[in-house]
């Protein structure tokens, strides 16, 4: 391999030649060989880093042109864009497993972006420092491209997933009207339900969640640039904060502003602990609607095979034939994955100091990944499993006359014990609830038949 020599402050450190990053990049390279390969910086917050060094680039041009001159700012610019664009991407090898404040991370983007906007601009025109870096520090960056990068991922990914997955059960629902069927508590049988009542349940669930969510973007919306160090601003013109939010707004299309306290934008990750809160509600209610789509298609001949969810592979390596719910596991496993995500995401908020949070890799490389998981999970789920359910309408019906609750219709007419007792002795003895309570003598035949109608129940 061909080296280079770059230097910073420390002195000169040997580059691989085919690279844009710099000495500070390579020295992290070198001391943080933790998870090398599989725990890189997300690639959201890559992108977030060529967002925010643009917007900076383009404030600091309006603010001080004589420092930020135009051929300057048409150098960093198109070095961005291809940041933003991913084509730089092999130049960011930084692992999550660095300092708390993902000061590596910043530096890595001034130093991709300063050496390949020189080399567009053909003359050595960029400083790292002086220049991609000029007005802002490590301690408002990251925090910066956390709140891009998860406001983004959010109104990309997460919530086009959610919306998706919510109209699904929507239209399942419509689909399977006046269908009833026995309702289950605790494991157990319970009165009746229509099909569809059921599934509103879940869809209710998820547009539950996307309040929620929706409610905690407000709070990412404010970015922590222009606090520089320790949020006083120093180093930074009269104004950047407001102006550099304006031009991430302007870059992303969607609205950002600036933090109106900078102090409380270093050194708290409130609104990430708040999000993620939300983010695992989601998970929740994904385990459990999961949960329920496989134990209603188990069997399909000693379960409950209320419904029919689609074979997409085979089970198993040994038993002939058999075909498991694996959409349903893997989203329950996402589901898992989250809800632990969520304790590291709590614990990193945790971790502020003085004016300064230092746990904020961590913090951003588990809240991305769950809505990264969450989004992947929930349109997989969907397009392989949940636009393929089918009512077992026979199978339906057959358990909900042999359910016993449906004892509970005889409460306004014979009262709770005797029909706890017309319950139980139909249990005992294997009969039907007519045949036990008639022969309870607590309603004739002809009145058992004109009060029982179990699909008046739901």
């Amino acid at each position: 391999m061909e080296y280079r020599i770059e230097h910073d402050s420390m002195g000169e450190v040997k580059v691989p030649a085919d690279r844009y990053w710099g000495a500070q990049t390579e020295r992290s390279r070198g001391n943080f060989p933790i998870g090398v390969g599989l725990e890189t910086m997300p690639r959201e917050i890559t992108h977030a880093f060529g967002i925010l060094k643009k917007a900076a680039a383009l404030a600091n041009h309006k603010l001080v042109p004589q420092r930020m001159t135009q051929e300057k700012l048409q150098a960093i610019t198109t070095a961005c864009d291809e940041v933003i664009g991913g084509e730089l991407d092999e130049n960011f090898p930084l692992v999550v497993w660095q300092t708390g404040s993902g000061t590596q991370s910043n530096m890595n983007a001034n130093e991709v972006i300063a050496n390949r906007g020189n080399e567009i601009a053909g003359a050595k025109l960029l400083h790292p420092n002086d220049d991609v870096n000029m007005s802002q520090s490590s301690n408002d960056t990251f925090p910066t491209a956390m709140h891009i990068a998860a406001v983004l991922g959010i109104e990309q990914k997460l919530l086009p997933a959610l919306a998706s997955l919510t109209e699904a059960f929507r239209k399942l629902a419509k689909e399977n009207e006046g269908i009833v069927k026995c309702g289950r508590t605790h494991l157990q049988d319970a009165t009746p339900i229509r099909f569809s009542q059921e599934i509103s349940g879940w869809s209710e669930s998820l547009a539950t969640d996307r309040e929620m969510i929706e409610a905690a973007l407000p709070m990412l919306r404010r970015l922590a640039l222009g606090g520089t160090a320790v949020g006083t601003g120093i180093n930074a013109p009269e104004g950047f904060g407001e102006e550099a939010a304006a031009m991430v707004s302007e870059i992303t299309g969607t609205k950002f502003v600036s933090a109106p306290n900078k102090f409380h934008a270093l050194t708290s990750k409130d609104e990430f602990a708040f999000a993620h809160g939300a983010l695992k509600a989601l998970a929740a209610d994904l385990m459990k609607i999961a949960n329920d789509v496989r134990w209603l298609a188990s069997g399909p001949r000693n379960g409950l095979a209320e419904i029919t969810i689609p074979a997409n592979e085979p089970g198993s390596s040994i038993m002939p034939g058999k075909v498991n719910p694996t959409q349903c596991e893997a989203v329950t496993m996402v589901a898992v994955q989250v809800i632990a995500n969520d304790t590291a995401v709590a614990m990193a908020a945790s971790q502020g100091n003085f004016e300064l949070n230092v746990f904020m890799p961590v913090c951003a490389y588990n809240f991305l990944q769950s809505v990264r998981l969450l989004a992947d999970a929930m349109k997989s789920f969907e397009e392989r499993c949940v636009c393929g359910i089918t009512a077992n309408t026979d199978k339906m019906r057959e358990n909900l006359n042999k359910s016993l609750m449906l004892v509970t219709a005889l409460n306004p007419y014979i009262g709770y014990e005797k029909a706890a007792e017309t319950a139980k002795k139909a249990y005992r003895e294997n009969i039907s609830l007519k045949e036990a309570c008639v022969a309870l003598g607590y309603l004739t035949a002809e009145r058992f038949d004109e009060v029982f109608r179990p699909e008046e129940m739901c």
